[in-house]
């Protein structure tokens, strides 16, 4: 009789602790590291499954960001971000652009019939999801580089 080992529970604050020592670990300098993270923002907002990754370590290797901290980035579109951040940026760009043929539904989305629609939809994607993502990239990054400042600073010895 083999015996029964259970998986200790999940802990959200020691995940975050563990997220957060991953993130000061990083190899490069602190701007290498934010404009890593940056470009995996940016790529993770628009609807390219399975190219995000190579797209931000790609724009990443352009701004001489870190590589690993641009494919981190790009979790910002998961499974259970994917529908409500397309909708934003398709709404976003319908907003600028006037209404477009409209959402054309989860089935769609999920079984890459989207690239097939018209293209006022793809149009209004797209500029959504180039809008949602340098924001998202402008702030992610300030907010990486000046925690790992802030860090830096609280860890050398006081005089």
């Amino acid at each position: 009789m083999v015996p029964e080992t259970s998986m200790p529970p999940f802990q959200p604050a020691a995940a975050l602790r563990r997220l957060l020592a991953w993130l000061w670990h990083q190899e490069g300098s602190h701007g290498q590291r934010a404009r890593g993270l940056a470009a995996g923002l940016f790529c993770g907002c628009y609807p390219f499954f399975g190219l995000q990754i190579l797209l931000s370590v790609g724009l990443a290797s352009l701004v001489r960001g870190n590589h690993l901290l641009a494919a981190a980035g790009t979790w910002v579109s998961n499974p259970f971000t994917y529908v409500p951040l397309y909708w934003f940026n398709y709404q976003l760009g319908s907003w600028l652009l006037g209404p477009g043929a409209g959402w054309p539904g989860l089935e769609s989305l999920r079984d890459g019939r989207i690239w097939h629609s018209s293209g006022e939809f793809v149009s209004r994607l797209l500029l959504g999801s180039t809008l949602v993502g340098l924001a998202m990239a402008l702030l992610g990054g300030w907010l990486y580089w000046h925690w790992l400042e802030r860090e830096q600073r609280s860890r050398r010895p006081q005089a």
